[in-house]
């Protein structure tokens, strides 16, 4: 036998001694990587026998598209209010508002969207109003109650263009107007005011709803896209301070009352956009009780499709929750911002809320949803003498020794609502925010 048939001898039996294991052993050969005590594991390979397959690529899965909201509520421009504005301007300026928001400025700026419930008119043909001299007095419509003021003037709001220019430059690009102070001076003065604000909202890229010239643009819903998200805006109304719209006048607002097109509005902003924020302006002023037809409306505007309300009109601070849809989805109501600026005396009206959080659209399902939800408090300051120095503080910007110094007039002992302290914020803040939703160091 020739060396070549030798070794091709050997290496069969050794291939059948390999396959066959042990041969004639009795010994069990346990699973693949196991072996009796006593053993020499034996390696399997399957080499000869596998497929090699190869799987596509993994497709990246979508970012999340976010947008960081800020809101504030009433921007109310009392007498006081743009008295302060008339001492800040410089040579050849009437009036400069911006210093009185300068210590907000940079919570505006860092937001993706801002809005703002702008509460006066601003009608360049008539007179600047604030509410008669002194900025409180005046004709005060609670519920049903009319309570005279000291001057007897009616709360009647007019204010300069210098406003609009200061909150601008602030960086809200969202004014919501449907209030009750928008009749204040007629209809014609109203079509003057959304005439201005429509070119401002032309020059600078701003969104301006609420009050509208005619019935077709007000079914004409805003909607703005930001960071990819689309958001439409509503805003609604529950009284105009007893003023009617004339018969012959084609301004519309649409009331809190009209639910069928409110229905009809949120369905349509939720085929257009990703999400729909609703601005009501409804309760009784100057009280922290959320009524019934409130919460009501609420839960019908979330599950009509709104997924947040921002409330105003109350002059005053309140509280705020989650509504479950039937679906198990969420939307989101403050149920009152306060005020963003004014010149009243009670101390519950100097406190308000800047509701702050995140608009989220899941990259991969395209479900909306709501992140970091809660307020930033916002408070009023001024000091003795003709509410000097007035401007609004973030919570985080406001210090016991500026509580201390607050200028309320007539001040009387503790626990009147004319009494102001670090304590009393603190114990306002509580009352209205929820702990969970408080942001206080922003």
């Amino acid at each position: 036998m020739n060396l070549r048939v030798k070794c091709a001898a050997i290496c069969a039996v050794f291939a059948a001694f390999m396959i066959n294991g042990t041969g004639c052993s009795s010994r069990t050969v346990g699973k693949v990587g196991e072996s009796p005590v006593g053993d020499v594991p034996v390696q399997q390979t399957t080499a000869a026998t596998e497929e090699i397959t190869t799987e596509p690529p993994t497709e990246p899965v979508p970012e999340d598209k976010r947008v960081h909201v800020i809101a504030a509520g009433d921007n109310l421009i009392h007498y006081s209010v743009f008295k302060n504005a008339e001492k800040l301007a410089g040579p050849g300026e009437n009036f400069d508002f911006k210093p009185l928001y300068a210590p907000v400025k940079y919570l505006i700026e860092e937001a993706d969207l801002a809005i703002l419930n702008q509460e006066t008119i601003i009608s360049q043909s008539n007179p600047i109003r604030g509410a008669g001299k002194g900025g409180i007095s005046g004709i005060h419509v609670r519920g049903n109650v009319i309570v005279e003021g000291a001057d007897g003037g009616a709360l009647l709001f007019n204010s300069p263009p210098e406003v609009a220019d200061a909150v601008i430059d602030l960086g809200f690009d969202v004014f919501t107007m449907a209030n009750n102070h928008l009749l204040d001076f007629g209809a014609d003065a109203t079509i003057e005011s959304i005439n201005f604000w429509n070119e401002k909202a032309a020059a600078h890229d701003l969104t301006v709803l609420g009050a509208y010239l005619n019935e077709e643009d007000s079914n004409n819903i805003r909607v703005r896209e930001v960071n990819g998200v689309k958001i439409a805006f509503l805003s609604y109304a529950e009284h105009l301070n007893g003023f009617s719209i004339p018969y012959d006048s084609p301004l519309r607002v649409v009331m809190n009352h009209e639910t069928d097109v409110i229905e009809r509005q949120i369905k349509e902003a939720n085929e257009i956009a990703d999400a729909v924020i609703v601005a009501a302006h409804w309760g009784v002023e100057d009280t922290t009780l959320v009524s019934e037809d409130r919460i009501a409306l609420a839960n019908q505007m979330v599950n009509w499709g709104a997924d947040v309300i921002l409330g105003a009109h109350t002059h005053t601070a309140e509280t705020m929750e989650w509504i479950e849809r039937e679906d198990g989805s969420k939307g989101f109501v403050f149920y009152s911002m306060g005020n963003f600026i004014c010149c009243q005396t009670d101390n519950f009206n100097l406190v308000g809320e800047m509701p702050d959080f995140d608009i989220v659209v899941d990259g991969e399902t395209g479900e909306v949803r709501l992140e970091d939800v809660g307020v930033i408090p916002n408070i009023i300051h001024y000091e003795v003498g003709d509410y000097a120095n007035l401007a609004v503080y973030p919570y985080s910007k406001y210090t016991p020794e500026m509580a201390a110094a607050h200028g309320i007039p007539y001040a009387i002992p503790a626990g009147t609502y004319n009494y102001f302290s670090y304590d009393v914020l603190n114990e306002i803040i509580d009352n209205a925010i929820p702990k969970e939703f408080q942001k206080l160091d922003k």
